[in-house]
């Protein structure tokens, strides 16, 4: 079972203390915790991670925020998953492992509703061309889940022109078209609204979404909103979960339905102000042509390639003969989840390092030893 459908297996089943963030250290200080000491799910804001943020209109558009942090060597541009945002990967931008530019892209556009692979793509090399013009720096692109795939959809299109290596964590063809299979149960399994942004990240982590505190904290920040129209009498259209369909009796009837229901609507939106930022279920048009042929389309790529992955199960055949003709460069993280860059931010930077390092792209400082990966 690959780590995608655990994930979303595991979002089903009551909740459990969430697996260590990265080290060991850290496992034995969580062990050390008496039982009156509680756990700080308070969110924590983006400035402590990033140096700047910034809106770049791009094709008469604005609202493509990128954030930014570094100013050293080659460019990291990273595109999150589907629901995620730019803050998954704020544990990651600090690692002490890592010395470059790294600019997260999170879109916002004009047409929210068009999220093809063709659109997203295009949309990364708008952003490219929007802040460096005709001459970017090298670029190394590195997406998470959907965004890998994105990323392998705007480099086989040849949108960025100083593109010098590309990174998927933690996606594959055949597995992902078969968790898509699942995909509404799992999100229908989620909680709809949530009463703070405290209980969201509470929730991430105890139910394995997320495995490392530290990054649930800055998160999920980014995949919640607050729920609109709580104090309006007209109200959004109903998150509440359990209300049961009725058939009308009679127009009355109907009438007296509708109200208690907007009642109800109103009563949980006050005492569960938090909802998700992206809904997910209304983009399953899109997921077939986010995978599909996705496989074949990454080893087809002519530049360096590195695939991460929590698990060695994960790989379909077509890539499984790449790499064995050492087509591109993969390694497995283990006891980590689907969001591997959140549960292991050290252990990514490490292999993204190594990966620089060993193409070239990147010099090592301060005593920096690669770890070749085994497989």
């Amino acid at each position: 079972m690959s780590a995608l459908e655990k994930s979303m297996h595991l979002g089903r089943l009551p909740s459990r203390p969430p697996l260590p963030g990265s080290g060991g250290s850290q496992s034995g200080a969580k062990m050390r915790m008496g039982p009156g000491r509680k756990r700080d799910f308070s969110p924590v804001p983006w400035s402590q991670y990033f140096e700047s943020m910034e809106d770049v209109e791009v094709e008469n558009e604005t609202g493509k925020d990128i954030s930014f942090s570094g100013s050293e060597g080659p460019v990291l541009l990273l595109l999150h998953g589907g629901g995620h945002s730019a803050l998954s990967w704020a544990v990651f931008t600090v690692s002490r492992l890592l010395i470059v530019q790294v600019n997260v892209s999170e879109t916002k556009v004009k047409n929210p509703e068009d999220l093809s692979a063709e659109t997203m793509a295009k949309d990364v090399g708008n952003v490219v061309e929007a802040m460096y013009g005709d001459l970017p720096p090298p670029i190394m692109l590195i997406g998470h889940s959907m965004g890998g795939a994105i990323a392998v959809h705007t480099a086989s299109s040849n949108l960025v022109p100083s593109l010098l290596g590309l990174c998927m964590i933690d996606v594959v063809e055949g597995t992902a078209m078969d968790a898509l299979n699942s995909m509404q149960n799992f999100l229908r399994g989620r909680p709809k609204t949530f009463k703070s942004l405290e209980n969201a990240i509470e929730w991430s982590v105890k139910s394995g979404q997320i495995r490392n505190l530290e990054s649930a904290r800055v998160s999920m920040v980014g995949q919640v909103k607050q729920c609109e129209g709580i104090t309006s009498p007209e109200g959004s259209k109903s998150i509440v979960e359990g209300i049961i369909e009725e058939e009308e009796e009679d127009e009355e009837g109907s009438e007296s339905i509708s109200k208690r229901k907007k009642e109800d609507d109103m009563e949980t939106k006050k005492d569960h102000p938090y909802t998700w930022r992206i809904e997910l279920a209304k983009t399953e048009k899109y997921w077939d042509g986010w995978f599909r042929g996705l496989s074949n389309l990454f080893l087809s790529c002519p530049i360096p390639k590195l695939l991460l992955l929590a698990g060695v199960d994960r790989l379909d055949k077509d890539l499984t003969i790449g790499q064995m003709q050492g087509k591109f460069q993969m390694q497995v993280l283990p006891q980590c989840g689907h969001a591997v860059h959140e549960d292991a931010p050290d252990k990514v930077a490490e292999a993204v390092a190594t990966f620089l390092i060993r193409h070239r792209f990147a010099e090592p400082i301060g005593g920096f030893q690669c770890v070749f990966p085994g497989c």
